[in-house]
């Protein structure tokens, strides 16, 4: 079975989640095992599995949002015979003990793995929440030696479903041995997918459309390949209401995966807060005119789907920063919504001019921020002079000026903890997407800060400086950079990987 759960060429990415479900698969015990994936529509869940149950002979059952239960059990009856090699209607399976039961006994008898995927698990409990339930016993049982094994893996974009799987005292809980949550692509890797071979380009679409890989085959026509294409494909694809990627459609869809998201109008004003710059639950209440406690369990469910992302202050704690995880959510608060009108009335090209201040200050800026984070966490082990632990942002009061800093990149030493008094720091960085080419006064800000966390008892004098900049750099800081091994200068063809990252000599 080895050769045959290669992963196959057509998957771009996803070695580690692939080696997980083929170790998951191959494992040669004989009891049941379950397996749990869940993640973001679009991020290619049914494709991974797909190409999984393909690679091993297993059999895959996905279940359909507005099927009831009767439906159900008979198409899942139809496919189970199918992969038995019995005629259509032979088998007619009366509940969901019989089909999970039957489903088992084919695959252990069939030439293949024994291997069972239900994909899109939630739609099946909105009608028959017994499932769990009998999935326990067969469990059980099998552990017993009392039913078959064989492999099961529950798949779902409904998270908070998902997650509920094996929590407190759900059937499931503790009878999972893979807990995946497939992420959306990387930047780098969203670049490959997109086939975009200019950098800027590529953060250009990753900003408004992040790594969902299940967003390539419904853009139109080919990706832009100039920050110029973009202009002119943008309206067509996002501001484009007869358009499946239309941002307003899609955001909505979204929202409407988990079932907690039933009053969509408080959640779009939520979203719309933190979109804006609202980084707090007091800062989103006062900005909605709502009181804190009334944000922050809406909060708490926008967190738990991944739309929303919650970090902490790598150095203080109980000062997290809230910020729109999701591009496509992020791009239809700020750009499509405020004007709406203009693009449900054929005007997305006019839309688009119009909001191109927000689109740089909004969202490129905010969205190069994190890939610099991204960068020094996933790829600056390999690509820099120097090693990093815990990367993240922090504000440091400076007293004198009564001010405080936005640090948008720190990194303190392996092995230093979050939020310690005295951390040991490796790195502090600024990120800045604007137009102009950074400077020596870039520089001596990140100085004036690394100053300012050691008159605060952090161990910073050896921390190096790091600027990451859109748009390039001054003549006086290429040299500067050339000479000083605390200095480290990555554009965006470094963040990208096709230029070394300048300094750190």
């Amino acid at each position: 079975m080895a050769e045959q759960s290669n992963k196959p060429g057509r998957l771009l990415d996803r070695e580690r989640e692939w080696a997980l479900l083929r170790e998951f698969v191959e494992d040669p015990a004989p009891e049941l095992r379950l397996a749990i994936m869940s993640g973001r529509r679009r991020n290619g869940k049914s494709y991974l599995l797909e190409a999984l149950t393909e690679a091993v002979g297993g059999l895959y059952l996905t279940a359909v949002q507005e099927e009831g239960r009767v439906l159900a059990l008979e198409r899942f009856s139809a496919a189970i015979a199918a992969h038995a090699g019995v005629r259509p209607g032979a088998l007619r399976l009366g509940g969901w003990q019989d089909v999970l039961t039957t489903a088992l006994d084919v695959v252990n008898r069939a030439p293949g793995a024994s291997l069972v995927v239900i994909d899109e698990l939630p739609y099946l409990l909105q009608h028959s929440p017994e499932i769990p339930g009998f999935l326990q016993l067969l469990y059980d049982q099998s552990q017993s030696g009392k039913a078959s094994g064989g492999r099961i893996v529950l798949c779902g974009s409904a998270m908070s479903v998902m997650s509920e799987l094996l929590s407190g005292t759900k059937p499931l809980r503790g009878r999972a041995v893979l807990d995946l949550r497939l992420p959306a692509f990387d930047y780098r890797t969203a670049r490959t997918h997109w086939a975009v071979a200019d950098p800027v380009t590529a953060l250009y679409v990753d900003a408004v459309l992040g790594g969902a890989p299940g967003y390539r085959p419904l853009a139109p026509g080919a990706a832009p390949q100039s920050v110029a294409e973009f202009d002119g494909w943008l309206p067509r694809t996002l501001l484009d209401p007869g358009r499946a990627l239309y941002s307003r459609v899609e955001a909505e869809l979204l929202l409407r995966e988990d079932p907690r998201i039933t009053h969509r109008t408080v959640y779009y004003d939520l979203l719309s807060a933190v979109a804006r710059g609202a980084s707090t639950p007091s800062k989103i209440g006062a900005m909605l005119e709502k009181q804190r406690s009334a944000v922050v369990a809406p909060l708490e469910v926008l967190e738990s789907t991944g739309y929303l992302r919650k970090e902490q202050d790598l150095l203080k704690a109980r000062n997290p920063v809230i910020t729109v995880a999701d591009p496509v959510i992020r791009f239809n608060q700020l750009i499509t919504l405020p004007l709406v009108d203009l693009v449900e009335h054929g005007r997305g090209q006019q839309a688009w001019y119009d909001s191109r201040p927000t689109f740089h200050s909004k969202i490129l800026g905010p969205h190069f921020e994190e890939t610099a984070r991204e960068w020094t966490r996933s790829f600056a082990f390999d690509e820099a002079p120097v090693r990093f632990g815990a990367v993240g942002s922090a504000e440091i009061a400076d007293p004198a000026a009564r001010t405080k800093h936005e640090v948008d990149v720190l990194a303190l030493a392996p092995g230093e903890r979050p939020q310690s008094s005295h951390a040991a720091i490796a790195l502090v960085g600024e990120a800045k997407a604007t137009a102009q080419p950074r400077g020596m006064r870039d520089v001596e800000r990140l100085e004036r800060i690394r100053d300012l966390l050691a008159d605060q008892g952090h161990r910073s004098h050896d921390a190096v400086l790091a600027l990451y900049s859109l748009h390039g750099f001054h003549p006086d800081v290429l040299q500067a950079a050339a000479r000083r091994p605390d200095l480290l200068l990555i554009d965006i063809d470094g963040l990208y990987g096709d230029r070394s990252v300048r300094g750190g000599a």
